[in-house]
């Protein structure tokens, strides 16, 4: 079975687009999501099919990620991001080259070339982080932020990460590469969102060196 795992909060416009997008691209897939919104998102979450887990009150991205990770089912979990950024007709691709090509995470760049839809400050930003890790980790590295990846279950269940603070999709990546596992780049559209992003760029910029630091120079 696979999974496809999402966190929101206050999704009620784009949450049923995203669900009927990735019932057309995998039909059969378990479709999960942990919830700590104040509006109906978890409502038309549930009456599309899809599995809500409510944590309220928020406890923050960490957290919500590492508890709809743990909770999957599936022998593949994808992550997407439920403001209908991330292209879910590419699941297909990215879970066949886990159960086929043998690979542990596939991660769905958005930085083939700068996407119009991301702000010219963010992809800056995300450009310079990746190029450090590629440095520090000694392969190349393009989107340390993706929201669209897919794991293999045991990995999940093998990776020992801090689920607190901002950035973790950072150290969800990282961690993998620093013990040895397959990781696969696969670029990915990456299209406008519905809804108004909270991210603090400050806060992200800061999480986002310390996980590379903290990931590279520990000894786990």
């Amino acid at each position: 079975m696979i999974s496809v795992v999402m966190i929101t909060m206050n999704e009620e416009r784009s949450v049923g687009i995203v669900i009927d997008g990735i019932r057309q691209a995998v039909s059969d897939a378990e479709i999960l999501i942990v919830d700590s919104s104040h509006d109906r998102t978890p409502e038309i979450a549930a009456a599309k099919g899809a599995k809500v887990i409510r944590q309220f009150p928020p406890c923050g991205y960490g957290p919500a990620m590492d508890l709809a990770l743990r909770s999957a089912a599936g022998e593949v979990v994808v992550t997407l991001d439920c403001d209908n950024t991330y292209p879910a007709e590419r699941i297909p691709s990215l879970v066949k080259a886990v159960l086929v090509d043998g690979y542990d995470l596939v991660d769905g760049s958005r930085l083939g070339t700068r996407p119009a839809a991301m702000p010219l400050v963010n992809y800056l930003g995300n450009w310079g982080f990746a190029a450090l890790a590629s440095i520090l980790f000694g392969r190349r590295l393009t989107d340390l932020h993706s929201g669209m990846r897919a794991y293999r279950k045991t990995l999940i269940d093998e990776l020992q990460y801090d689920a607190n603070g901002a950035a973790l999709p950072v150290e969800l990546l990282l961690r993998p590469v620093k013990m040895g596992k397959a990781v696969k780049l696969d670029f990915i559209e990456y299209r406008n969102r519905l809804g108004v992003s909270t991210m603090s760029r400050l806060s992200g910029a800061w999480w986002t060196l310390k996980r590379i630091l903290k990931v590279r120079f520990s000894r786990a």
